[in-house]
């Protein structure tokens, strides 16, 4: 037994000692209920005594499974993708699994085959699918018809509701810009994301809707297109900035186009939020660290990402019910220093 401490124990040292199988050691791990108390306590304290990690592969024999999963996205918001992340990872740990990132191109006539294959060829036990893959409805029925467990992040309902976590954009941007109206600013310059991605869709119409309920008509001056990125922001805050008649605030639909935005204000001479308002939406890592402080949305990723995988290894575990209801959540308004009431 001492010469086993000074070396990484297998599970093949575990069955040994134990005088059991490795099958029976694996169902030891999955805490089965198919062995006896006085073998689990038998194996649980050899293991112990070895100081014995399980890996994947040996978890894996009694459970008939990988204990991976895979996240399948296409999105340029390279903040998101590291929230969701971290969401995922902190489930994963919690359960033994391991993660498997995909990037994929979500115009590539190949979108489903490559993620069919994806999951084949990795062995996963399922997958988490981000906006805007996860929209695709031909996607998502590929993935039931092959018997994927999948779950989707969504910024709106979606023709399937199973297994979906949305985030309810469209109230959220509407609710940003109420503030910016309350705050006394009229002439309120946006900067929309990718046409291609819903979430553009909605954050957009949920900022013309609130404008228009508060009669102030969106110019079409006033909106400008980016691509989720830093450096679009600061191109659309110039482009919104050379109008005649420019913004008094700029409501910027992710933080780092906000952040670009309070760049080029700053570049420009202008200050933020003496001269220029502005807000964003994610309530980033960025979000509290830039100078000013920003005012934002929190979108609940992190948790978005733990609900998604939770339910995703439900489903694995055969929890039908839990793991194909939707789970709607609505970002929250974080008011900060980068906007201030006008006259």
């Amino acid at each position: 037994m001492n010469d086993l401490r000074d070396k990484k124990a297998t599970i093949n040292d575990v069955a040994r000692l134990a005088e059991v199988s490795k099958r029976t050691v694996s169902r030891v791990i999955n805490k089965s209920t198919k062995v006896g108390e006085k073998t689990r306590v038998r194996v649980q304290k050899i293991m112990d005594d070895l100081d014995y990690s399980p890996n994947a592969q040996a978890r894996g024999l009694a459970a008939r499974r990988s204990y991976l999963l895979g996240l399948i996205y296409d999105n340029p918001d390279a903040l998101y993708i590291n929230d969701v992340q971290r969401g995922v990872l902190s489930i994963c740990r919690e359960f033994g699994y391991e993660l498997v990132v995909h990037p994929c191109d979500m115009t590539s006539d190949r979108l489903i085959d490559e993620a069919v294959s994806f999951v084949n060829r990795s062995k996963l036990d399922g997958v988490v699918i981000l906006p805007p893959i996860s929209e695709n409805n031909d996607l998502a029925g590929a993935l039931g018809k092959a018997h994927v467990n999948y779950v989707r992040l969504a910024s709106i309902a979606l023709d399937t509701a199973e297994h979906v976590v949305i985030s309810n954009e469209r109230s959220a941007a509407a609710a940003m810009a109420e503030y910016l109206v309350r705050l006394g600013h009229r002439r309120i310059g946006y900067i929309a994301g990718p046409k291609r991605m819903r979430s553009t869709r909605e954050r957009l119409e949920g900022f013309c809707d609130a404008l228009e309920m508060h009669g102030c008509k969106p110019e079409p001056d006033m909106i400008a297109l980016g691509a989720y990125t830093f450096e679009s922001g600061i191109n659309c805050t110039r482009e919104l900035l050379a109008n005649k008649n420019p913004p008094t605030a700029i409501f910027a639909s992710n933080d780092e186009m906000a952040v670009g935005a309070i760049n080029a204000a700053q570049d420009m001479g202008l200050k933020v939020p003496g001269d220029l308002s502005v807000a964003g939406f994610d309530d980033s890592i960025l979000a509290s660290r830039i100078m000013p402080p920003l005012t934002t949305l929190r979108r609940p990723v992190q948790e978005m990402a733990r609900l998604a995988t939770s339910k995703l290894i439900a489903s694995i575990d055969g929890r039908k019910e839990e793991a194909s209801s939707s789970v709607m959540l609505v970002p929250s308004l974080i008011k900060r220093q980068s906007t201030q009431a006008i006259d």
